[in-house]
């Protein structure tokens, strides 16, 4: 301790520690079980304590929760995906993070007190990750889960400082978006005409939509008069089962202009489920959804991954191929022919040009190359 500032009785202290130079509040909240219950707040001037001390005393005196600092890294985070995460964030992001805190976290420093988590324990937990043979990614997942976590518990004061921000992340080498030529595409699209699943392939590769958009789609997204389809939603399986979700950003909420192809698929395919409907009668599921399975419920992604792998063995692909893949295809092809990069960034809906020009930077030396000789044309004939 290196200076202390004295209260009267049950009002708490303050106090400057010599390791950090940061001040510390100490507000007593009584006894229970035998053992002292304390709450603790840090921050980096003797006012901003004093400030929390004192709404810390009001809520107490009132009669309102004062959270106390002893509790587990497992309990804090049990709490922090519950109350904090799950209001705000995406299903599929809070069954995520919430999968890696049970799986990677928990087993591994859950039992340590939050308010002395080191950053070296965080650094040997990611140490012991990528031993263990895990993704450089999934590793920088694990630390981005528990940096966010540990933010709002400095918020709240309940730690000194964040300890998973002051461990660097592994590095992550991003290899390349892999997609098809102009030959592949044809070929595939060759194949797969008059296919029931003709119009999924179709909007992947016309027009770069995800798997999870194109699942999603109603027919009232698609405005066929006006040649136009709306990406407003998505379908995925959570833990509960098959659900409509929010988009990836809010840049993925877009409307696009569809070619005569994706027209006629869209065409092809809502005349084969007037004939599914027919045939399913009474079992018929009616969810509007543009891609069902054959009573009308929303169709499962692992019938169009095993589809999609059936497809590349018939049009003689790399089976390493992934859905996703497609969705390169459409940006590379774009790219390829000289289409802006701010048009692709719309059409996919990057959230930023810069997102879009990294992820396709294999591509732009010959679109590059293309614009010079354009130039020089335009220039000097």
């Amino acid at each position: 301790m290196k200076m202390a500032l004295k209260r009267g009785q049950n009002e708490g202290s303050i106090y400057q520690r010599e390791s950090d130079g940061r001040w510390c509040g100490v507000l007593n909240l009584g006894w229970e079980s035998g053992r002292r219950k304390r709450k603790y707040f840090y921050a980096a001037t003797a006012a901003e304590v004093q400030e929390q001390l004192l709404k810390a005393r009001s809520d107490y005196s009132r009669g309102l929760p004062v959270a106390v600092e002893r509790q587990t890294v497992q309990q804090y985070l049990t709490h922090w995906l519950e109350h904090t995460l799950k209001p705000h964030a995406k299903a599929r992001s809070y069954e995520s993070f919430g999968a890696i805190v049970k799986k990677h976290i928990v087993p591994e420093i859950g039992r340590v007190r939050l308010e002395k988590l080191t950053p070296q324990q965080v650094q040997a937990l990611l140490n012991r990750k990528m031993k263990a043979g895990l993704s450089p990614q999934t590793v920088v997942n694990i630390r981005t889960v528990l940096r966010s976590a540990l933010t709002q518990a400095l918020k709240w004061g309940l730690v000194p400082r964040n300890a998973a921000a002051l461990v660097d992340p592994p590095r992550v080498v991003r290899p390349n978006a892999y997609a098809l030529t102009a030959k592949q595409a044809r070929t595939m699209l060759e194949v797969v005409r008059g296919q029931r699943f003709e119009a999924i392939y179709m909007l992947a590769l016309t027009l770069g939509m995800r798997r999870g958009e194109i699942l999603g789609l109603s027919w009232a997204d698609a405005e066929i008069e006006s040649r136009t389809i709306r990406i407003n939603q998505a379908l995925q399986r959570l833990e509960k089962g098959l659900a409509i979700t929010e988009l990836k950003t809010d840049r993925s909420r877009r409307a696009l202009a569809m070619p005569d192809s994706v027209v006629h698929a869209l065409k092809m395919r809502h005349a084969r489920q007037l004939e599914e409907r027919l045939k399913a009668g009474s079992r018929w599921q009616e969810t509007g959804l543009i891609f069902t399975n054959p009573n009308g419920g929303p169709l499962e992604p692992i019938t169009v991954h095993r589809d999609y792998k059936r497809l590349l063995r018939a049009a003689g692909l790399p089976l390493n191929t992934r859905f996703h893949d497609l969705r390169h295809s459409a940006a590379s092809l774009l790219l390829s022919q000289g289409v802006q990069l701010r048009v692709i960034m719309e059409l996919l809906g990057h959230s930023s040009i810069s997102l879009t020009a990294n992820t396709y930077s294999h591509v732009m030396p010959a679109a590059m190359r293309e614009t010079a000789e354009t130039m020089e044309k335009l220039l000097h004939g």
